[in-house]
This record gives C-alpha cells, sequence and structure tokens, in this order.
C-alpha cells in the first residue's frame, strides 16, 4: 500500500464529506480512492470513516487521526517546497485570500508594485469575507480582521480595525446629531453585512451590553455603495476607521460622538491580521509577501 497517498485521499475526503469530489481533486476513479483509503483503515486497524448513501463523517478516532496527520502533511508539503525552491528568487503560484474592503483599498494596489520586484511570482488573489482555513482552501497567506487565532497560525498585526459612527453634514443638519445612543432609534442605519449578518451597533449601558442599531435603510456587504449613500446624507454608518479616512479628511463624512460609545464587539482591541502557516515562512515567495506587507502596511 502507497501509505501516504492513502492518507492524502483520507483528508480530502475528510474535508469534502465526499469520495467523488475527494477523486475528482486527484482525478482518479473514486472506487479507486475508495480502494485506497478502505486499505488504509485495514492498516491501521480503526475505522477512520463512516459511509452512508448521502454522507461520509468522521469517526470519532477519524477526528483525531486527521487533526494530527493533516499537521504532518502541511510540514511535509512545506518541507518539500523549500527544498525544491531553497536559495532561489522568490517564484511560482502564490496564493492570496483577502478581506474584501482591505483588499480593494490597500492589497491589490500594493500587488502591483510587488509584482515589479518580484517577476517570477504569478499571484493568485482571492477577494473573500468568508474565513480561510489555509490548508484546506489551497492557501498560502490570508488576510482578515478579527482576532489573533490559535498559535498553529502565525498572525502579525498589520492595523488596528476599530469601527466608528459618521454620517454627512446633511443628514445632521435634517436629523440632528444623537448625542446618546438610545436616540439612535429616532435616525437611520447603514450597515455592512458579513457572512454572520448585518454588524449590529452595541454599547453598555447600565452594566450590560445592548443592541442600539438604528432602525434600517439598507444593508449590503459593498463598502462603497454604503458610503455614496451616508455621503449623499441618507443614513449613520459605521466602518472601520481606515476604511472612512479619505472622507472625514474631505469632510463628506463627520465623527458622531456619542456617549456612551458605540462599538460592533465586546471584544476590544479588533485588527487586521496577516495569517500564514508556521512552515511557509521558508518558502521564498511567501517570505517575499510576508516581508513586503509588513513593511509597507504594518503600524
Amino acid at each position: 500500500m502507497d501509505q501516504l497517498r492513502a492518507i492524502r485521499y483520507f483528508v480530502k475526503v475528510a474535508e469534502t464529506s465526499s469520495f467523488s469530489k475527494a477523486a475528482e481533486h486527484f482525478r482518479v476513479p473514486p472506487s479507486s480512492l475508495s480502494r485506497r483509503v478502505a486499505d488504509l483503515e485495514a492498516h491501521l486497524g480503526a475505522t477512520l470513516l463512516i459511509r452512508s448513501t448521502r454522507v461520509v463523517r468522521l469517526t470519532e478516532i477519524g477526528r483525531r487521526y486527521y487533526h494530527d496527520i493533516s499537521e504532518v502533511l502541511a510540514q511535509l508539503n512545506a518541507t518539500d517546497e523549500t527544498v525544491r525552491f531553497y536559495h532561489t528568487q522568490p517564484m511560482g503560484r502564490l496564493r492570496i485570500s483577502s478581506m474584501v474592503g482591505f483588499g480593494n483599498a490597500i492589497l491589490l494596489p500594493l500587488m502591483e508594485r510587488f509584482n515589479q520586484l518580484y517577476p517570477d511570482v504569478q499571484l493568485d488573489i482571492t477577494l473573500s469575507d468568508e474565513l480561510s482555513v489555509l490548508d484546506r482552501d489551497d492557501v498560502d497567506v490570508a488576510i482578515r480582521g478579527g482576532y489573533a487565532p490559535d498559535a498553529r497560525v502565525v498572525a502579525i498585526k498589520l492595523m488596528n480595525n476599530d469601527f466608528i459612527a459618521v454620517a454627512a453634514p446633511d443628514y445632521l443638519a435634517r436629523y440632528g446629531t444623537p448625542q446618546h445612543p438610545e436616540e439612535l432609534q429616532q435616525h437611520k442605519g447603514l450597515y455592512f453585512r458579513t457572512p454572520q449578518g448585518p454588524i449590529q451597533w452595541i454599547c453598555e449601558l447600565d452594566g450590560r451590553w445592548q443592541n442600539v442599531s438604528a432602525p434600517s435603510i439598507g444593508s449590503a456587504n459593498i463598502g462603497e455603495w454604503l458610503l455614496s449613500r451616508a455621503v449623499h446624507g441618507e443614513g449613520i454608518l459605521m466602518l472601520p476607521a481606515w476604511v472612512l479616512k479619505p472622507y472625514l479628511e474631505r469632510q463628506e463624512l463627520v465623527p458622531l460622538e456619542l456617549t456612551p460609545p458605540l462599538q460592533v464587539t465586546t471584544q476590544p482591541d479588533m485588527a487586521i491580521y496577516l495569517l500564514y502557516q508556521k512552515t511557509r515562512y521558508q518558502v521564498p515567495k511567501v517570505r517575499a509577501l510576508v516581508d513586503f506587507l509588513v513593511a509597507e502596511v504594518a503600524e
């Protein structure tokens, strides 16, 4: 039995919950892939997968085996690539996943200069606000907003991601400037929508966190559309300060100073992080991108 191949087949089945999808990924017949996985289970003397006509899922020992063996495969893949490209110039396909707003505003303009510095690197960029699992989604580097993840992934803080509430001077002239969060019920809200839903406006009142969101007149995962509506005086908007900075400088939008202040999370210190697997930094193309972004963006 080719144990390494069988392990790779098993991992892909576990990630896709499907023998057919795993077989399609490796371009082999499903029956052949299924036999390899069965041989692996026989070799280990354990049932790793529960098979049914509609779904494939991991057993308890299968979950443990998948967790452990995935780290081994990641280390092996990184070691192979490090050996192949050791002491070479950065080259090859570089897969980057970034949150949409950061990607459009900051990452994409920088990547033109990165490509001039490293012309042998072929950039493969995906902009999405969905969470990325670095090894599962075939991503070399991810850029995400939130909090530093577990220690198995290196997380470098690029910049703060504090949200502030703003409105156009014309809107405030017509509807008044709210001073207290409870006054927001008499106003109109524009909301950025994440994959988990529109971001709520919260604050701490009477010793507990409360949702004080204004009645919604629109939500979207397209920041430019929300900004355009806010600039035209249609409602109050909360977005990260780095997104709003040029609008505040041009005085198209002004910050609201509510007491107590609005938040979008009960957790402090939200930030934008550059994420990559520990073992990937030794690969020249990954190291080049990480060093470049840290030098250009990190506060």
